[in-house]
């Protein structure tokens, strides 16, 4: 599946297989104050990415975590008072160190609840990114968005001008997600990534654990939006990979999640080249 999207295909192929290499160089500590659904497919999808997750949640010890890791993760997919007490107090303690911090808004605008935390998560600190669907990033940015549940009911370019303005306010990158990926960030840099399958939104936890892999590429590089790009590029392409296979077997999305989990794993940098379509990077 040869890619004609980008101006520079072969640049932003470069780009992006650099930093997938980093992080399986590196093995990042990513600590992720996540959700019960997807706890394991996302410690298992950075264990197959080369990182090294852990899921603490109590809030005796999620600063220690905090300060030692890479990168944050906070998802906040099933909210509890204690819960929240913890991602305050690894959101404090990442920020006193500098440790990037991506903040998944699972479900926002759906409940007055989620909506409250997530403004007082924000005055905790900047995230470094911010991910989630349209129906997400247009609530958090203030805009009317239609929801159900956690799932959203605008498509991805719906949000672009929230996913603008919430980067300019924020100084965060955003990452809509969708049939077509918007990153953006607060210096008017946007990516569009086209990469991905519709038998992805059948498996419960890709976004998620999109946003665990954001985590480990901010670990080990430094340009957020970079970083992002490279992250959403591998989940995306790793699915399209995983969903052919799984088709040609004649298998459906109860084989998926092993399938994505070892493209995760075994990306080669032909397969990222010909897969990869993206425009906007690298600028």
């Amino acid at each position: 599946m040869p890619s004609s999207a980008s101006s520079s295909p072969s640049q932003a192929a470069q780009l992006i297989w650099q930093d997938i290499e980093a992080v399986r160089n590196n093995a990042p500590l990513v600590h992720n104050i996540t959700n019960y659904v997807v706890m394991n497919v996302s410690a298992n999808a950075l264990l197959a990415a080369g990182a090294s997750p852990v899921m603490a949640h109590a809030a005796e010890e999620v600063a220690d975590f905090a300060r030692m890791a890479g990168a944050v993760v906070i998802n906040i997919g099933t909210l509890s008072d204690h819960w929240v007490n913890a991602m305050h107090a690894a959101m404090r303690a990442a920020k006193a160190v500098g440790t990037p911090i991506v903040l998944d808004p699972v479900g926002a605008g759906a409940t007055a609840y989620r909506n409250e935390t997530l403004a007082v998560l924000l005055e905790t600190a900047t995230p470094a990114v911010i991910r989630g669907n349209a129906s997400e990033i247009m609530a958090v940015a203030g805009f009317a968005a239609n929801t159900k549940g956690v799932d959203s009911q605008n498509a991805s370019h719906d949000a672009i001008e929230a996913a603008g303005q919430l980067a300019a306010r924020t100084g965060s990158v955003v990452c809509v997600s969708g049939e077509i990926d918007y990153v953006i960030d607060a210096t008017g840099r946007v990516a569009e990534l086209a990469n991905g399958d519709e038998w992805l939104t059948r498996m419960t936890g890709t976004g998620c654990s999109a946003s665990a892999l954001v985590g480990a590429f901010c670990a080990v590089q430094p340009d957020a939006w970079r970083a992002t790009i490279s992250a959403m590029s591998l989940v995306a392409i790793a699915g399209e990979i995983a969903a052919e296979k799984v088709r040609e077997r004649g298998q459906g999305v109860g084989s998926l999640q092993a399938a994505w989990l070892d493209a995760l794993q075994l990306l080669t940098r032909d397969q990222l080249a010909s897969f990869l379509r993206v425009e906007g990077y690298p600028q």
